[in-house]
């Protein structure tokens, strides 16, 4: 298994990890190219997390995002 860099990841539910998820998505070059990153990053969630938590992130990042 390969070891990280840095240090830690951000806090679930801050969409933090979703846009640097997003980003490395979008950065992509080549046969490998992703052309809409935020459907894949929100594909790759809900197989990570299931689709009723990955919804309740959804929404507390939409809360969090209104403040």
């Amino acid at each position: 298994m390969a070891k990280r860099k840095g240090g830690s990841r951000a806090k679930l539910g801050t969409g933090k990890r979703f846009a640097a998820l997003k980003k490395k998505l979008g950065a992509r070059k080549g046969k490998k190219k992703v052309s809409d990153p935020a459907a894949v990053a929100a594909a790759i969630g809900r197989a990570k997390y299931g689709k009723k938590r990955f919804q309740q992130l959804a929404a507390k990042g939409r809360k969090r995002k209104g403040k």
